[in-house]
């Protein structure tokens, strides 16, 4: 059945008119000035999405970027770009009109084109997760300037799901059409139809973006600008936020065991809301082309040996909950009925034994690089962590450190034999479970099948579950796929993450979606 226009707008329009109701109920007028002072850990290589999708890349560049969707706390579409959409009653065609007058902060207006290009040129070149959705469109067309008709080869359930900005940003063709995208000249000074649009970068010190006089919705942004300050110092972060330096804080910013001071500040507000999207899932990163990793006794004697409730409480604080299987609980389909095994070091021992893996005469089974994440303290103490437990079974972990853009490079050419990486999950596994195992998307790119696991039955069932139009036939599938993985382990995974987003009780509106920090900000503004 065809979603109405009429009907869409309604709905999806409802949080946008909450935020400002709730902000007036409050007796706080939406106030237009101000720069936000922020922060950006660590500093990202480039600021286009597309073509680098980590972690701060994402925060910055949503806010000069945008994509047709976005979503609420419970994953219903919000309009963004699109101001409606409409679905055929067989599933296979959408529909989307576009908002008026939207431009770039080039002054050029975006269009049906630019919408097309993004999505069936840009992002199937540089994303293989958008790529793997994106050829289930049989055709792309533009009836008019401000219309996109996208038609599947079949139905496919979750597909609004990836029209979100850090899935799918919209990019000028007119200034990517004919180059390299990884080289184009606007990936150093990115372009968007965001409402801040990006002014100066001073590596090591900060990013600055302002307002963009022609953004489409009339008097917005209320902000005059944003400043993203690069302060590598965890304590330093900590200072500015405390201090007024700064009035946000977001994702890696302030250390987990620095967040139960904080909320005891009377002008902050600390939240964990606004990852409902994402559902990041942390995880022990392993090569399998690295004996003895090919193992799965192996990779399951490693997880066993590994406290999950340790890592959350007195490594998180309590932020976040244990991994219980690789499909995060806050993900549709996630089955609570499969669960990794406890924590158990003598039976971890035992499997090791059966593997033929002995001890030598000090006690060492096998010795192992590991390359903690770089994304401040927390990770560097995760990966001391993971060092102490594997050394209980006989496993030594030698640490290599390297920064933000060398790990991404190493993870994405296979140049590693453990590690540890989050990934974000985008509301259902087919969109961000299903990359990591499938033997298709062993690729040498970040976010990929890096690890080299391959099943041919978990590729039948993830298969299974992205061309099933019925939920219980998916469920079906996924949750197959989670017994396999469950005990094959092809990833050690440890941490549903809940990052704190703490902030000055004088910004508002700074959560009220289910992507967080991730929104454009245009409704964001500071009082008093």
């Amino acid at each position: 059945m065809a979603f109405s226009r009429r009907g869409l707008m309604a709905a999806a329009g409802a949080p946008v008119l909450m935020r400002v109701a709730d902000a007036l109920a409050q007796g706080i007028q939406p106030r237009r000035g101000g720069i936000l002072q922020t922060i950006l850990t660590p500093e990202p290589p480039i600021l286009q999405l597309g073509v680098n999708n980590q972690g701060p890349t994402l925060v910055a560049a949503s806010k000069m970027f945008q994509s047709l969707l976005t979503f609420s706390p419970t994953l219903e579409p919000i309009p963004v770009l699109a101001k409606s959409w409409e679905v055929s009653g067989d599933g296979r065609e959408y529909v989307f009109r576009l908002q008026d007058n939207v431009k770039f902060h080039d002054g050029t207006p975006m269009t049906a084109d630019d919408v097309i290009f993004s999505i069936m040129r840009f992002h199937m070149e540089l994303a293989p997760r958008a790529r793997a959705i994106f050829q289930m469109i049989d055709s792309a067309t533009a009836p008019d300037p401000l219309t996109v008709r996208l038609t599947l080869k079949q139905p496919f359930q979750p597909f609004l799901l990836m029209f979100e900005v850090t899935a799918c940003c919209i990019v000028s063709k007119r200034l990517f059409d004919g180059q390299d995208f990884r080289t184009a000249p606007t990936v150093q000074r990115p372009v968007g139809t965001g409402p801040f649009r990006f002014v100066e970068w001073q590596r090591g010190n900060f990013v600055r973006l302002e307002r963009f006089e022609e953004y489409w919705k009339p008097g917005q942004p209320y902000l005059d600008g944003i400043i993203y300050r690069i302060v590598p110092d965890s304590q330093s972060r900590r200072l500015a936020i405390e201090t007024g330096q700064v009035q946000m804080t977001q994702a890696n910013d302030i250390e987990p065991f620095d967040v139960p001071g904080l909320r005891q500040r009377p002008n902050l507000t600390v939240e964990t809301k606004g990852w409902e999207y994402f559902s990041p899932l942390s995880w022990m990163e392993i090569n399998h082309r690295v004996a003895p990793l090919g193992d799965p006794r192996v990779r399951r004697a490693m997880s066993m040996a590994i406290d999950r409730n340790f890592i959350t409480n007195r490594l998180w604080f309590g932020v976040g909950k244990p991994a219980t299987n690789p499909i995060a609980s806050t993900t549709r389909f996630h089955d609570t009925a499969v669960k990794i095994a406890g924590h158990d070091v003598r039976t971890a021992n035992q499997l090791l034994d059966a593997a033929g893996l002995r001890p030598n005469a000090q006690g060492i089974r096998a010795t192992l690089k590991h390359i903690p994440l770089p994304y401040g303290e927390i990770w560097t103490r995760l990966s001391e962590y993971l060092r102490q437990s594997m050394r209980q079974i006989g496993i030594q972990l030698e640490m290599e450190s390297v920064d933000a853009g060398s790990w991404a490079r190493r993870i994405g050419n296979w140049e590693y034999e453990t590690s540890v990486n989050f990934v974000y999950q985008y509301g259902d596994p087919t969109l961000g479970v299903e990359r990591t195992y499938v033997s298709s998307n062993i690729q040498r790119v970040t976010f990929t099948n890096t690890g080299g696991y391959a099943n041919p039955r978990v590729d039948e069932l993830f298969l299974a579950a992205r061309s099933a139009a019925d939920a219980t036939e998916r469920q079906r599938a996924f949750t197959d796929a989670q017994k396999i993985l469950v005990e094959e382990v092809p990833q050690i995974w440890l941490t549903e993450l809940a990052f704190p987003t703490i902030h000055d009780k004088k910004l508002n509106n700074v959560i009220t979606t289910g992507v967080g920090v991730h929104t454009s900000f245009d409704d964001v503004f500071l009082a008093g």
